[in-house]
């Protein structure tokens, strides 16, 4: 009997690539930067040896509500991934319709990507979606949050001296940035 060949992709054996493998490809392609600066990733912790915690970046697109923002996320791949999705969590505040605005979690349920996950599928294009949801007409001119750290208030001081001899004071206007 003639020996089988493998002229046709469709009769090749399946190779599924190890989880950890796949993880250090995904590490390896984070770390050079994806396309244009405005989705990255990492992981959390170079000492993790099961590569679960990961951050990742997004850069909010232009002509939209999120247009100069920079959005910190937390994903975080249990030892299930690649067969299952990572959890996305967004650590900055912001609206979208697909985010818990309790939690920050990426809802599957409202997010087609991790609903309808294929092994295939890795952060990146995670990230890469999210910042084109954030492009979807019902995102692109949600109301968000004020950006903690940037807001300034406007703080009137009234400075007195000299009032035991009946001095006026004087007052003073001072930008503060708030922080936390």
């Amino acid at each position: 009997m003639d020996e089988p060949t493998y002229q046709d992709a469709s009769v090749l054996p399946l190779l599924l690539v190890p989880r950890n493998f796949r993880l250090l490809e995904e590490l390896e392609r984070g770390e050079k930067g994806i396309g244009d600066g405005t989705v990255s990733y990492g992981m959390d912790d170079a000492d993790d040896i099961y590569m679960q915690s990961w951050t990742g970046t997004i850069i909010g697109p232009p002509n939209t509500v999120h247009e100069g923002r920079i959005y910190q996320l937390k994903l975080f791949c249990g030892k299930d991934y690649p067969d299952n999705p990572p959890t996305v969590r967004f650590q900055t505040r912001l609206n979208m319709t697909c985010v818990n605005q309790e939690t920050g979690v990426v809802e599957p349920s409202l997010f087609p990507m991790l609903a309808n996950w294929q092994r295939e599928h890795t952060m990146e294009d995670v990230l890469t979606q999210l910042k084109k949801e954030m492009m979807s007409p019902q995102n692109r001119k949600l109301a968000q949050p004020p950006e903690v750290g940037t807001e300034l208030v406007r703080v009137a001081l009234t400075l007195g001296y000299g009032l035991s001899t009946g001095q006026q004071g004087f007052t003073c206007g001072l930008d503060l940035m708030l922080v936390g």
